[in-house]
């Protein structure tokens, strides 16, 4: 059985699809396709059906990733099929852990930035979505140094079922 992870922001249109997409990426490099799902979602249905934002893609794609996203809003029935819920910032880890069915699944949601060693205090993903262009290339590279450790954490779950 793979396992799942699922990024949430607020909308799922800016920074949930991004993590989604660098993560993938990840995965793919480590050659663990089919081992880790990964999927988005956002803790609001204002998008729901959208696909990502139009700067979202942009940067996305001057990066070298892709993305296939159609915005949905997380459900607390998903926790029983997820490993783990990656919350973008603070505000998206208490409402995630407020709609967790139980303890052990509010145990499943951790902040994207804890992943990266070099992050300090602050551990929210700023939204970009009012802000210009540079808001969502500084997204960007907030996820994609966190991703490398959120990876390593994965792979030690995975081999852990493995073993």
């Amino acid at each position: 059985m793979p396992y799942r992870v699922c990024f949430v922001c607020t909308g799922n249109i800016c920074r949930s699809p991004m993590a989604e997409s660098v993560f993938r990426a990840r995965v793919g490099e480590a050659g663990l396709d089919g081992l880790i799902e990964v999927d988005s979602a956002g803790t609001g249905g204002w998008h729901e059906g959208d696909g990502a934002d139009p700067r979202t893609i942009a940067v996305l794609e001057a990066n070298g990733y892709t993305s296939d996203h159609t915005a949905r809003q997380f459900q607390a029935s998903w926790f029983s099929r997820l490993d783990l819920v990656i919350a973008l910032d603070s505000g998206h880890l208490r409402a995630l852990r407020r709609l967790a069915p139980t303890p052990a699944d509010a145990e499943k949601v951790r902040l994207l930035r804890s992943y990266d060693p070099a992050a300090g205090a602050d551990l929210d993903v700023p939204d970009p979505y009012y802000g210009r262009m540079d808001g969502f290339e500084e997204c960007l590279e907030m996820v994609e140094a966190a991703s490398d450790g959120l990876l390593a954490a994965t792979l030690e779950h995975v081999e852990g079922r493995a073993a």
